[in-house]
């Protein structure tokens, strides 16, 4: 099994997790999903976690805007730059896919504080690339790297045309080149999740700021999608792929989750995607069994 109990009340609880996941529910999901998975799961109150393929280097796909934001924050309390910094909305920034400013009109200037809020609460493409002008790739990856996280980073702008742009020292390297806009692994993700909850991740103001922000995005198609409490996360989805990071208020504790479903065979944009349904029964179970009560 791949549940790791921290501390005594924890071993308690997680004892009982892994007698109800005697036969391993996540993994038994992911034996039916016609594709592949990384999951990892963390009780903010116990300790207690699971991981089925946690360490895996994934595809961020959207993702990556939550270490992208990560590195805003970062940027602003070093004085690097400031919300009010302006950013103008022209042909040679607009990019297709999620989001609104590619409809807006050309000569519109809109500062780094709104652009954030585009790029997190509509997953907006366009607003991505105009933040990373501000705080480029490389910036945010050294954030990355001061707080210990290794293996995610931000490898490029997300893609106008055929020709990248933005592309980060990370997005240099060959071993990176299958990623697109950002590489992951679900265990760092949480880890992530976990110092925000915490209150670590540059201020304590910051760090409650961003999950605020998180808890109003507006992709409930995966992990809020069985839940009717609080949800702070940051989906992410491509042709072949979704993923959804972020935490779950349980009325016994908040869980930070990460899950990536990838190699999707068939391309399907509905709401009901079989990857978001995944991740929405993935994270029910989680939640459910990470949070058990010791009897």
């Amino acid at each position: 099994m791949s549940f790791k109990p921290v501390g005594f009340r924890a071993l308690l609880i997680a004892s009982l997790s892994v007698t109800a996941f005697a036969q391993d529910p996540v993994r038994d999901l992911a034996a039916r999903f016609d594709g592949k998975v990384s999951v990892y799961a963390k009780n903010l109150k116990t300790g207690a976690t699971y991981s089925l393929a946690g360490d895996t280097r994934v595809n961020t796909a959207s993702t990556i805007k939550l270490p992208i934001l990560i590195g805003v924050y970062a940027a602003i309390a070093e004085g690097r730059v400031k919300w009010t910094d302006l950013s103008e909305l022209g042909k040679e920034n607009k990019v297709g896919g999620s989001g609104v400013l590619n409809e807006m009109s050309d000569g519109t200037k809109i500062p780094l504080r709104d652009l954030v809020r585009y790029m997190m609460l509509l997953s907006d493409n366009s607003a991505t690339n105009m933040v990373l002008d501000h705080v480029p790739g490389n910036s945010v990856n050294k954030t990355l790297e001061k707080l210990g996280i290794h293996e995610t980073r931000s490898l490029r702008k997300i893609l106008r045309g055929t020709i990248p742009e933005g592309i980060s020292d990370a997005g240099r390297d060959p071993a990176n080149k299958s990623f697109g806009i950002g590489v992951a692994t679900a265990h760092e993700m949480v880890t992530l999740l976990e110092r925000l909850h915490r209150g670590e991740l540059v201020s304590t103001a910051a760090s409650a700021e961003i999950l605020d922000i998180m808890k109003k995005q507006q992709g409930r198609q995966g992990l809020p999608r069985r839940f009717d409490v609080d949800v702070a996360d940051k989906p992410g989805a491509l042709d072949h792929l979704r993923s959804d990071v972020g935490i779950v208020y349980s009325k016994l504790g908040p869980v930070a989750i990460a899950i990536t479903c990838w190699d999707i065979p068939k391309i399907d944009w509905s709401p009901d995607n079989p990857a978001y349904l995944f991740i929405a029964d993935a994270a029910r179970i989680l939640v459910e069994n990470l949070t058990k009560p010791a009897e």
